[in-house]
């Protein structure tokens, strides 16, 4: 006979019971908002990783970790008086009714659902009104505003470059950006012969924000891309080690001209 299956309500309890002083865990009563912050993005990019690599047979235990997160932040929550778990839900719900007029035209959730057709572009053209009032009644009127500081640099240039093309700020099509990517790598080129490592720096910045706008232009995601080619780096380097291994050697063994030979068989290989 098959267990009965846990809940949400079972997995709130657990939490509750983590963090009581009385009999809890020592680890987790320790733990505040800012601590587990690492840990709420390391399980953010596991998920990402089982989706992009097709493992969905542990999917669903990386999405438990990483739902358990935001259990863990609703307990402090409820523990400090800022919210919980039920305000959590109330706030998304009503957010997502109110930015799919389209499904919820009478504004809740179980009411007249008649919305009539409408065409994805539609669709995306009220998300950002409705995303852009709410930014107002933050008070954010900038364009840029509320494009959050915390996210990875590669997705954060695209979501400013994504902000400023809808104000028409943006180059009509992917060849204004390649040769921008080619005038920063020139710029990169000069400051790097000079030796002015902070002038590289900043070099190296701007040709990273120019590829990210490649990959808007191209519409793929920078960050998705390049964690694909570190997959492909680990891949080929291990091809490169294992036949070192054959005759008894490592990478520190082999000069580089051996290891070029060896990445290139195994590229061909793939």
């Amino acid at each position: 006979m098959q267990d009965k299956q846990y809940t949400i309500e079972d997995l709130l309890h657990l939490m509750a019971r983590l963090r009581n002083p009385d009999g809890g865990c020592p680890w987790d009563l320790k733990q505040d908002f800012s601590t587990i912050v690492p840990s709420t993005i390391e399980e953010a990019y596991e998920v990402a990783e089982a989706i992009e690599t097709e493992d969905f047979e542990h999917l669903h235990e990386e999405l438990g970790d990483l739902l358990f997160q935001v259990i863990f932040y609703a307990q402090l929550g409820r523990e400090e008086g800022h919210f919980d778990f039920a305000r959590i839900v109330d706030t998304l719900v009503r957010k997502l009714v109110r930015r799919h007029p389209h499904v919820f035209p009478s504004g809740g959730l179980y009411g007249d659902n008649s919305g009539g057709a409408i065409d994805e572009a539609r669709v995306k053209q009220n998300w950002e009104a409705i995303k852009a009032g709410e930014r107002g009644a933050k008070g954010e009127s900038g364009t840029l505003d509320g494009v959050a500081p915390g996210l990875p640099g590669l997705t954060r240039a695209v979501k400013l470059q994504k902000r400023a093309s809808r104000v028409g700020f943006d180059w009509p099509d992917i060849s204004g950006v390649l040769d921008k990517i080619e005038e920063e790598l020139a710029e990169l080129r000069e400051a790097v012969a000079a030796g002015d490592r902070e002038h590289a720096a900043g070099e190296l910045g701007d040709l990273l924000f120019s590829c990210a706008n490649a990959a808007r232009h191209l519409e793929v995601d920078p960050e998705t891309v390049l964690r694909g080619c570190n997959r492909k780096f680990e891949r080929r380097f291990g091809v490169v080690e294992a036949e070192l291994g054959k005759t008894g050697r490592s990478p520190e063994d082999a000069g580089l001209d051996e290891m070029d030979r060896l990445w290139e068989r195994a590229k061909e290989g793939e």
